[in-house]
């Protein structure tokens, strides 16, 4: 069976090539699912016909043959310039849908200054922030927002943010969030420790992170609340579920569909094991999307959440995606958690800022954010290039790992260099990088060294790892 995912920035659709079915009508009847399920809300922009077409690796009539059905049928219906929504009144058949019913990791290091070339990781190009689109999207708020949505509200933040961030990671992320459920937050450090305050206090004692991982948040919040931590192994393919069977955990932190930073995405048996011990136990996995939105080259991968919303706390972030500088999160915790979480968050700061909220909500509903995405993909994706490129012409022993999506790629050592020392003469030559071996719990582990490459252009990339290949070299004779 040949199937086909795509593209991650706009719809979850599957294609399968052989099962006799026109291509058309399965991009309709996933798109009408996805309607009645409620994860397709009333007034949601569908991607242009062009777009979704080079996504799935079909011709622009297919798609346009299935948008003109599901606008015949009164799912879909057009806008003047080519837009295609959600209808605002669907077909009987769409009522009664599931909606209806019941920040990040890998956090910067501190820089050193004078470094002729930075791997730092972590780190979003914030030069491409997209001020002309974000600035009118302030003033649609400052000119249209109703007085009374300038008061204190309630922890969870405003109802406008809920909906256009429900309508989006639905669409996107596949997951099965409810406006009622989502807690804005400033970003992921807020959010994991707001998580667990409340376990904390709903009596967790031991919490599982990835090993490695660089979720320090996680780690000494854990700690200062009493809780103890342990480590759960990664593999090639994420964390290694038969340790965590056995971690007598009451919470795990994962990025399943991007390890960091080893770059591995847990396998769909992986993920259903996760779930049967997150039920078996009554744990809570936290789920941290940090940087689903970047996908080179593999089909995308729809997020855990969607899998068990009762046992899923999503996690995600614009600070890989549009700039740090916001402190823009968000959570979907389970419902039975979500009084304890936006009380704790009500109780932390009063609540995130009204007009960044509203801001971003509109830039979501009038895809913006969308475009802004489709604009950075190919921008990452060159500076990945590059990196690859270079690697293999000046270090080819080092072994890339987790390359086709996000803002950094690890390469792992061969056994005769040492990590500690590679990373210590590269300082010396005034080359910054860093090493998995400090994001390690167990401490024990390959060496690998950490490639970030969103804020580096690719002059600026070959010229790093050729100096890189200078200081290996270099230890290597002495």
């Amino acid at each position: 069976m040949t199937t086909n995912s795509g593209p991650a920035e706009d719809l979850l659709i599957e294609l399968d090539r052989d099962a006799g079915v026109p291509l058309h009508r399965q991009i309709e009847a996933s798109i009408r699912a996805d309607i009645r399920a409620g994860l397709l809300r009333a007034g949601a922009s569908l991607p242009p016909t062009r777009t979704l077409a080079a996504g799935l690796g079909v011709s622009r009539g297919v798609v346009v043959e299935a948008y003109q059905q599901l606008v015949a049928e009164g799912y879909l219906a057009s806008r003047s310039g080519g837009y295609t929504q959600v209808a605002a009144s669907m077909p009987p058949a769409a009522a009664g849908s599931a909606a209806s019913t019941a920040a990040s990791t890998a956090q910067p290091a501190a820089r050193s200054v004078g470094f002729k070339v930075d791997f730092g990781y972590g780190r979003t190009d914030v030069s491409q922030f997209p001020r002309a689109a974000w600035l009118r999207s302030v003033r649609t708020v400052l000119t249209t927002t109703p007085n009374d949505r300038f008061a204190y509200l309630d922890g969870r933040g405003v109802p406008e943010l809920h909906e256009a961030l429900c309508d989006y990671l639905n669409r996107v992320r596949g997951t099965l969030a409810v406006p009622g459920n989502v807690v804005i937050c400033n970003g992921y450090g807020q959010g994991i420790s707001l998580l667990i305050q409340v376990l904390a206090r709903r009596g967790a004692r031991r919490i599982a992170l990835e090993d490695p991982s660089s979720d320090d948040d996680a780690r000494v919040l854990a700690g200062a609340a009493g809780l103890d931590v342990v480590g759960i192994p990664v593999g090639p393919d994420g964390v290694q579920v038969d340790v965590l069977h056995r971690a007598d955990a009451d919470a795990v932190v994962l990025t399943p569909s991007h390890q960091w930073p080893t770059g591995g995405v847990l396998s769909a048996a992986a993920r259903a094991e996760v779930i049967r011990w997150a039920k078996r136990r009554g744990a809570i996995v936290i789920e941290d999307d940090y940087d689903a939105e970047y996908r080179y080259d593999r089909s995308p991968v729809g997020a855990m959440q969607g899998l068990a919303p009762d046992h899923v706390v999503y996690c995600g972030t614009a600070s890989k995606t549009l700039a740090p500088g916001l402190r823009l999160g968000w959570m979907v915790p389970p419902a039975h958690l979500v009084t304890d979480v936006s009380t704790a968050k009500l109780l932390a700061d009063r609540g995130s800022s009204v007009i960044d909220q509203l801001t971003f909500a509109d830039f979501l509903a009038r895809g913006e954010f969308d475009r802004h995405l489709r604009r950075m993909r190919p921008v990452y994706r060159r500076r990945r290039d590059a990196l690859l490129d270079a690697l293999r012409t000046h270090l080819p022993d080092l072994e890339p790992a987790g390359i086709a999506a996000g803002q950094h790629v690890v390469a792992w050592l061969p056994p005769d260099l040492d990590e500690a020392a590679v990373v210590a003469a590269a300082v010396r030559h005034g080359l910054g990088i860093q090493g998995v071996g400090p994001f390690r719990i167990a401490g024990a582990g390959p060496g690998g060294l950490i490639f970030g490459y969103a804020i580096l252009r690719e002059s600026a990339i070959a010229e790093g790892v050729a100096l890189l290949a200078t200081v290996i070299r270099e230890v290597r004779g002495s």
